[in-house]
């Protein structure tokens, strides 16, 4: 399995941790204590957890010029038209994608394109399902111009434990579909705003794969 290079850092420092204090619970517990057993049993499903909550999976991703595919791992917990406020001004249809802890999180561009527009926004750690977290929380923005010629925005958002957002993305930047967009730690969510013209194939509840499925066309279908 492979792990993600923003989690190594903190693979190896738990590694170490969780070794340290296993040795001093076999060091002091009297071997017939139900801790003696316990405790080291807890911190190893713990430090696998750690290295689940980092791994990034192969994935062959397909590159399809007409589709939107998913930034992220997760269940779609929203999908209709609002108002987005931050760049366009305007109604879009918005896609948010809820990351638990046990989903894959790291982040990919879902089309080509060029970034024109990048900004962080400092902000408050609600629960990432709540519908205020999407301009409420801390998070990353971004919009791009896609090759297909539409302008997507694509949001980045903190969680009540996500307090670690990575963006790889930089205004200019031309980027690829399914190329690495960044890495949200410990659960978050990522939204989506697409031009009111485009075909969303995605409803709430339905989970995606980020860089596998299609979410939205430029208004066909994907064949």
């Amino acid at each position: 399995m492979k792990i993600h290079r923003e989690g190594r850092k903190i693979v190896l420092v738990s590694a170490a941790i969780i070794f340290l204090m296993a040795a001093l619970i076999v060091w002091f517990v009297p071997s017939g204590h139900w801790l003696f057993y316990a405790a080291p049993g807890v911190l190893l499903v713990f430090f696998l957890w750690i290295l689940w909550f980092f791994r990034s999976p192969r994935r062959s991703i397909a590159r399809q010029s007409d589709a939107i595919l998913s930034p992220a791992d997760g269940k779609i917990v929203f999908s209709d038209t609002t108002l987005e406020e931050n760049f366009f001004g305007k109604e879009m249809q918005k896609v948010s994608i809820f990351m638990s802890p046990f989903n894959v999180h790291l982040n990919r561009y879902p089309a080509d394109g060029k970034i024109i527009s990048y900004q962080y926004h400092p902000g408050k750690y609600m629960v990432a399902w709540h519908p205020k977290s999407s301009h409420k929380n801390e998070r990353n923005v971004l919009v791009m111009n896609t090759d297909g010629g539409k302008q997507i925005l694509l949001s980045q958002i903190a969680g009540t434990i996500a307090r670690r957002i990575v963006c790889y993305g930089e205004e200019g930047k031309e980027v690829e579909q399914g190329q690495e967009l960044g890495f949200i730690k410990f659960g978050s969510r990522v939204d989506i705003y697409l031009p009111t013209d485009a075909k969303v194939l995605v409803k709430r509840g339905d989970k995606v794969k980020a860089g596998l499925d299609v979410i939205a066309t430029n208004g066909t279908d994907p064949s």
